[in-house]
């Protein structure tokens, strides 16, 4: 009988189901607010409007037409009026689109990519590199960021192109002080000080144990950082000194819609709802992600 039960073959044991990782469980948590759905599906809205702007506007941005000048909201043929040149506001809110996103996910592709880079090395070699860092910081911090990027722009001139010089130099101080921060936490810690005895070589240590434990934080600060870029861009725009005309930026459309205001203020509705609307998507989409990041509202 102990023979037998000795070679009587043992149960497996069935395999126990994989723990979510972060990136399903944030999603999970995503979904069940109503606001951040809302969000995604009206920002993923205006991505496909920037693509496809050429088939879904209805008249050329630079189209004029002199006798169907500062038509009302409603008025045939144009849904949202028409503005002092008789060009279509809705055909420009569309073809706006493009100016927006492109500076929206442009600038947080910069502070993403430059503040992260810079904020690692400071953090983990320090040093003259990270005393270097921290003082271009500091002089950057002691500008207000638009009227920074205001003075480059006086500077460099109206253009798309000095739109993402000026915006660019004011976009990754604030990601690099804060991945710096977390990177001087996280170094010390056990698990880096063994993959530094086990003979990993630097850049293993920073793309594999460092990185992952500082990008949640920036991924939520470059999302709220979006709604700030959109209204920079239209508050340049707006001043004159942003994107050059007769190209529009939903800015430059309240720039000459404004003498309008109190005879046809009908007209400001579309540039300004669709403004409005877009900085309120960024930042519920923010708001969603730090709440869903947050280890300490996990339940």
């Amino acid at each position: 009988m102990s023979q037998l039960a000795a070679r009587a073959p043992v149960p497996e044991r069935r395999a126990e189901p994989a723990s979510r990782s972060l990136w399903q469980t944030t999603l999970r948590r995503l979904l069940r607010k109503p606001a951040v759905v809302l969000s995604v599906l009206y920002i993923f809205g205006l991505v496909l409007m920037a693509i496809f702007a050429d088939r879904l506007a209805p008249y050329g941005y630079e189209v004029q037409n002199l006798r169907a000048s500062r038509l009302n909201p409603g008025a045939p043929g144009h849904l949202f009026g028409t503005d002092e040149l008789g060009r279509d506001i809705l055909s420009r809110v569309i073809y706006g689109t493009r100016i927006s996103m492109s500076v929206a996910f442009g600038m947080a592709g910069i502070q993403v990519s430059v503040g992260v880079i810079l904020g690692v090395l400071a953090g983990y070699f320090g040093g003259w590199f990270d005393l270097i860092m921290m003082r271009v910081t500091d002089i950057a911090f002691a500008f207000p960021d638009l009227l920074l990027a205001i003075l480059i722009m006086g500077i460099r001139g109206p253009g798309i192109s000095n739109i993402f010089l000026a915006l660019g130099v004011v976009a990754w101080p604030g990601t690099c002080r804060l991945v710096r921060g977390q990177v001087l936490a996280v170094k010390e810690l056990e698990y880096v000080q063994a993959a530094r005895a086990v003979g990993q070589n630097d850049f293993r240590i920073m793309l594999r144990h460092l990185l992952p434990n500082v990008i949640s934080p920036v991924i939520i600060s470059a999302t709220l950082g979006i709604a700030g870029w959109v209204i920079a861009e239209a508050t340049l725009s707006f001043l004159g000194i942003g994107v050059r005309p007769p190209y529009p930026s939903w800015g430059n459309m309240i720039a000459n819609l404004r003498n309008l205001i109190f005879g046809q203020p009908g007209l400001l509705v579309a540039p300004s709802a669709v403004l409005a609307l877009t900085v309120m998507a960024f930042n519920f989409l923010g708001d969603g992600l730090r709440d869903a990041l947050d280890p300490w509202l996990k339940q």
